[in-house]
């Protein structure tokens, strides 16, 4: 299989999780997704209260600089480690 094969299989598995990752590690799946699929975080970090979208922009902004390729490789490794932790 190819590395995007294995990323979009991956991303169908990460919605199979009989159980919730922590925040950290949605927020980690989020960042890697946006980096593999959008490239590097684009815009204003939101302000005011909006913490869920500041925390996503900020776990997204982590990632500036990683190759869409490596994102997708480190994507696919974290949705394995919790395939074992949370099923």
């Amino acid at each position: 299989m190819s590395l995007i094969d294995d990323f979009n299989t991956a991303v169908i598995r990460s919605k199979e999780l009989t159980k919730r990752p922590s925040n950290e590690e949605l927020l980690d799946l989020y960042a890697l997704f946006k980096q593999a699929t959008d490239g590097d975080v684009q815009g204003d970090r939101p302000g005011g209260f909006d913490f869920k979208a500041i925390a996503k922009y900020d776990a997204w902004a982590t990632k500036r600089g990683t190759a869409k390729e490596q994102a997708m490789r480190d994507y696919v490794s974290l949705v394995n480690k919790l395939h074992q932790t949370y099923t």
